[in-house]
């Protein structure tokens, strides 16, 4: 696996939450550093061998915006 992605979305109560695609990683941080030092935390408890962790990550953000017709 070359490259992992990850949907990243704001949390309601502040912060950021992110979940990958494909593999059950999840992450949340105060602050987009901290999220992603915890994706990379995430990565290296879920693959166990150096040659099957990803090279790259892409971190997808998301933001769901609600309006009235």
């Amino acid at each position: 696996m070359k490259e992992i992605t990850f949907i990243a979305r704001e949390a309601e109560e502040g912060g950021y939450y992110a979940e990958s695609v494909g593999v059950g990683i999840f992450a949340e941080g105060e602050t987009i550093d901290e999220l992603k030092e915890n994706i990379k935390g995430g990565i290296d408890c879920y693959f166990e061998n150096e040659e099957d962790k990803p090279a790259f990550i892409h971190l997808h953000f998301v933001k769901d915006e609600i309006f009235a017709l």
